[in-house]
């Protein structure tokens, strides 16, 4: 949950590094920090707690010159945030620094192991640990730099991403990952190394993943790669397709708003290719392999955590309407470790933006272990999940850099939606009429997000009410109690107000107890099979005072007549629903967030891609 940027090269390493930094800050923002090698083999290192802006007035008055260097920003784990725990890390006799995303989970009784030998450490982190580590091999040992990194993995259990640079080797970085991201971009007698592709694609679109237990050794300008297990690897050049204009703001104040605002593109990219409405056309070429797995599933597991989880509750409700296989939907940190029943004919669908998040990918593990089908959902090409699973589909939303997922979340609903629709029809629960007519309005979607997103002004006006509120409660049914949920978290994530969510018919079982004229209550109330039940809560509430927000269907004059605040949408069918509601819930917590000064981008405790346990 922390951001890695290294360079080696002709140029100066100290601008790309900060820049490749402010980059990354969405991965971790409490401290950050840089190790330079100068021309006289000295290590220099500049750390500060706070955001990258803090580093960067820190180096103002400092000597940054270096051709390699190493750079981190933190989202701590062990240690609190403060100038000692920043990254980069020396070891005992300050021969190497180091950066690391990960937790080493053994580094207590390998500190135990290093203070016998009068190893004295300075901050409280894991990684001081590993640095003394690979020194204490590098010095005791007669092998070389390289060798000492691998043979100190060795002896390490836990998650790691590292770079490491040393003073008595200065032509070399060697990088190392297993379970946290690592990338490696190739310029011209140059190279670049970061936790994802952001801050690379400015110099590079040639790239190296590096994969789980996989050494890097950049020396001399030349790289190689091997195992820890000291078995050499071939190094897979790829070619990055993302664009430099899609990691930056584009005009938005914030990359929430704009990832927001992005949603009818991304809606429309997660299907393109793949729907074509005239002509009845449906088709994922990533699951095409596993198409009579998916049809003859005995069950599906969706696992996933966060708004993932969520995308993956709709998916059960698409999954049984269409396919007609039941379908569980697990928290990935609950699955990994409560000895779950998987059977070979069960179908593991694992959900993630980044591609990279810990549980999930244990998760996937287990469940390859036991003989299902695991296939991916998941944003960042080249990412872990697609490598750990058999199969799957990108959803094609483009960078999301805004701690509080939005496109990521409409994208992962496009894509299951289009999942349930093809196995549905291939099982012949739906005729070929029936999803003609269903791609036609699932084409519409996009200009229907672009129609919600013209209630911006009104949802300012109604932030602008309930800003100082303390508590939120998110009401909806069927298709809409995910939602529900979603529009909770996203005001939890960013504004730091309570919000619950809950299908709107357990209200009665507890929840209402919070009612008074204190508490706004936000209903998901469209038309749809249960639209008369939700009419009926919604008076529930009225008649306790609560404040009532409603998102409508467009002209709707029964919910508006009842509630304080209306949102309308436009007409959707039911099991299209979660991808026109979530925008003004995503807009609404947006805007209460910015009325009360808070971080959108980076909301405090929290980080993009969830490395670690």
């Amino acid at each position: 949950m922390c951001g890695i940027v290294a360079y080696v090269g002709d140029q100066q390493a100290a601008p790309i590094l900060i820049k490749g930094l402010k980059r990354l800050e969405y991965r971790g923002y409490d401290s950050a920090g840089i190790a330079l090698l100068d021309s006289k083999r000295n290590i220099k290192a500049y750390k500060k707690a706070g955001k990258v802006a803090e580093l960067v007035q820190l180096l103002k008055d400092s000597d940054i010159t270096g051709n390699i260097g190493i750079g981190h920003t933190r989202w701590a784990t062990h240690g609190e945030p403060n100038d000692i725990n920043a990254h980069p890390h020396f070891g005992h006799n300050r021969t190497l620094a180091l950066v690391h995303n990960g937790i080493i989970e053994n580094y207590a009784a390998l500190k135990v192991q290093l203070t016998t030998q009068g190893h004295s450490f300075s901050s409280e982190t894991d990684t001081e640990v590993l640095t003394h580590l690979i020194e204490s091999i590098y010095e005791s040992e007669d092998v070389n730099f390289e060798e000492a990194v691998r043979l100190a993995l060795n002896q390490v259990v836990g998650a790691y991403a590292i770079v490491v640079i040393s003073k008595e080797d200065p032509e070399t970085i060697v990088a190392a990952r297993k379970g946290s991201p690592l990338v490696i971009g190739i310029g011209v007698n140059e190279y670049y190394l970061a936790s994802d592709a952001s801050p690379i694609i400015e110099y590079t679109k040639s790239v190296v993943y590096l994969n789980d237990s996989e050494v890097a050794v950049i020396k001399n300008r030349s790289l190689s790669i091997k195992t820890v297990a000291n078995e050499k690897k071939n190094a897979l050049v790829q070619e990055l397709s993302l664009q430099l204009e899609a990691i930056e703001k584009g005009g938005f104040e914030h990359f929430m708003l704009k990832e927001i605002y992005e949603q009818p593109r991304s809606i429309y990219d997660s299907m393109r290719g793949r729907v074509t409405a005239n002509g009845g056309h449906l088709h994922l070429g990533g699951l095409a392999d596993h198409q009579f797995r998916l049809m003859n599933a005995r069950r599906i597991i969706i696992v996933a955590c966060g708004t993932s989880w969520h995308a993956g509750l709709v998916g059960e409700y698409l999954f049984e309407e269409f396919m007609r296989i039941p379908t569980e939907v697990e928290y990935a940190s609950e699955f990994r470790y409560r000895n779950p029943l998987i059977f070979p004919g069960d179908v593991v669908i694992a959900i993630s933006q980044s591609g990279e998040t810990a549980d999930t990918l244990a998760a996937i593990e287990l469940a390859r272990q036991q003989g299902a089908t695991v296939l991916g959902v998941c944003n960042v090409v080249g990412s872990s999940i697609p490598r750990a699973t058999h199969g799957g589909s990108y959803t094609h939303a483009g960078p999301e850099i805004g701690v509080a997922s939005t496109k990521a979340f409409t994208a992962q609903v496009t894509v299951l939606t289009m999942m349930a629709l093809w196995i549905g029809h291939k099982k012949g629960n739906m005729s070929q009429s029936e999803l003609n007519s269903f791609l036609v309005e699932f084409e519409q979607i996009p200009a229907k997000v672009e129609k919600a997103l013209e209630s911006e002004p009104l949802v300012r006006d109604i932030a602008a009410q309930f800003k100082d509120a303390r508590n939120f409660l998110y009401l909806g049914r069927g298709y809409n109690f995910p939602v529900a949920l979603e529009g909770a978290l996203k005001l939890k994530e960013i504004s730091y107000i309570h919000a619950e969510g809950y299908p709107a018919a357990e209200m009665k079982h507890g929840p209402i107890a919070l009612i008074d004229e204190e508490m706004p209550v936000v209903f998901i109330a469209t038309q749809g099979p249960q639209y008369e039940k939700v009419v009926s809560n919604i008076q529930e509430v009225k008649a306790r005072k609560g404040k009532i927000i409603s998102i409508v269907t467009e002209g709707d004059t029964e919910v508006r007549r009842i509630s304080d605040y209306t949102i309308e949408v436009p007409d959707t069918p039911e099991s299209l629903n979660p991808l026109v509601c979530s925008i003004p819930l995503q807009l609404l917590a947006y805007h209460i967030a910015i009325l009360r000064g808070c971080n959108v981008d980076q909301p405090r405790n929290l980080a993009k891609s969830v490395t670690v346990e």
